[in-house]
Order: C-alpha cells, then structure tokens, then sequence
C-alpha cells in the first residue's frame, strides 16, 4: 500500500512531487483537504495538502519543500517505495461555490494546495484569476497546471526574473481595484497571507486562507494544531485548515511554527536521509 507511481524534483531540487497509491483516500477526497504520512515506522507524522488525485488510478499526489529531518527522508523514497502510513481525507473541504470573480493567490508550495481549490472554483462557473509568486523563476511550480484552470495568469518573482518584478500583493492591490471580485484564495507562506487579507480586509472582500500548524494526530485530539480565529481556539485539522484570512492571529501561528526551530536543525544535522 501506499507505493510511489511516479516522483518528479521540482524548483531546482527542493520540492519533491509524489504520487502515491491511495485508492481509498482518492475515492473521497475533496479540494482543500490533507492527509498525514509517515515514512517510517518510527517516522513523524507530516499533514500535507493534497496536490491532485485520480480516481481512475487511485492515485492522490502531494508535493512538498524539503526543509527538515522528515521531508529529507519523503525525498530519499524512490518510485517503487511505499510510506508506512497515509491517513486521510482529513479537514473541511472547500466550500465551492460561484462567486462571480475569484483571485487565488499562491506562494511557494501552496500553488500545489492551491490547485484543486482553484479548478474547482473554475468547474463552478467563476472567472478565476490567478496570482502566484516566488522568489525567482526557478522555484516557480505548476505554473501551466494553473494556467489551464484559471482564465486570468499573473505571475510575480522577487527578482524580476518573471512576470512582475515584486510581491503577489502588488497585482492584488491593482486587481481589486480594477475588478469586482466576490472571494479571494490565499495560500503560501504566514506572511503572504497576512499581507493578503489585510488588503483584502480593507476592501471588504470576503478571504480564505489555508493554515499549516504544527500538527500531530490530526483528530483534534492533541490540540497542537490549535491557532486563534476571532479571538476563539480553532484545531487546524477539524476546524480548518481554512479559515476567514481576516480574523486569524498571524502573529501568534508564526510563534508557534517556530517554537521547535532549535531541534529541528539538531534532529536535521543529525540525520542520513540518503
């Protein structure tokens, strides 16, 4: 169970795509929604938003940035390999619906969280238009994925080296105010999304974000995934994992995704993920 059909390096080596035999869990899974593998008996538990999923192959893909002891051991797994365990459809689904005109707005690997979300917006009747960035034109993933479900493509790199010379916020400033525009999708990295909903909060348009807490059963059991949404505790895993961009705690979600930094990197320095 859970074999890996095909693997693909993306963004110059540090994002890894996997699709991995799931029949089951393609059977049922919706956009927005993740699932927790394991790579090994003894491996940690890693939620990861699902990237695509065939139902004809039983196939759900996932893809990933290697930053740390776990995800160097998923990028050390052939095509062949099985994970020990992957646990899922987990979280709310997206709630889908038309809205008119729609902004999805990705950063770095929540393109690939992004996807599902964004065609099925498409597959409702929206005008979709898409914005997605990254730091230079190397780490850009999925980028003619998006554009097949999107009807609008901006993309923006810090460095100039693609489409806009600067953030996924500039185009949004100047979407919205060109366009009426009845959701926005944000994903990608705390700050980004931050930045996102407070300019979307100005505007008074209705935002989602996806959040990515420090997560461990995925049942809302442990409550390690808990961030505050309008002053109240929500779990990531059951209550999300997203939420309304303008009443989330970015501050503190930031705080809490780095409250392990330091054994993190002696775990990392420590391993042979070869």
């Amino acid at each position: 169970m859970f074999k890996i059909v095909q693997r693909e390096e993306m963004a110059q080596g540090t994002i890894v795509l996997n699709e991995i035999e799931a029949p089951r869990i393609a059977a049922k899974a919706k956009p927005g929604q993740f699932v927790i593998l394991q790579a090994n008996e003894t491996g940690e538990r890693i939620p990861l938003t699902m990237a695509d999923v065939d139902t004809e192959k039983g196939t759900i893909t996932i893809i990933y940035m290697i930053v740390g002891k776990s995800t160097s051991l998923f990028g050390s797994m052939a095509v062949g390999q099985e994970y020990y365990a992957v646990i899922g459809p987990l979280g709310k689904a997206t709630h889908l619906e038309k809205k008119g005109k729609v902004v999805c707005v990705g950063g770095g690997t929540g393109i690939a969280v992004l996807h599902p979300i964004t065609r099925g917006l498409k597959e409702v009747g929206n005008e979709v238009i898409t914005i997605l960035g990254s730091r230079n034109k190397d780490l850009l993933i999925m980028e003619e994925k998006m554009a097949k479900v999107s009807d609008t493509l901006h993309i923006c790199t810090d460095d100039g080296s693609q489409g806009h010379h600067g953030f996924v916020t500039d185009v949004l400033k100047d979407v919205l105010e060109k366009e009426d525009i009845g959701l926005v999708v944000a994903i990608g990295p705390v700050p980004m999304m931050k930045f996102v909903s407070m300019i979307t909060k100005e505007k008074n348009v209705e935002t989602l974000v996806s959040l990515n807490p420090i997560m461990v059963d995925g049942t809302g059991m442990c409550g390690g995934c808990r961030v505050s949404v309008g002053g109240e505790t929500k779990f990531a895993c059951v209550d999300g994992p997203e939420f309304d961009g303008h009443n989330v705690d970015y501050d503190e979600l930031s705080k809490r995704l780095q409250a392990y930094q330091t054994e993190e990197k002696i775990s990392m320095d420590a391993c042979q993920c070869k």
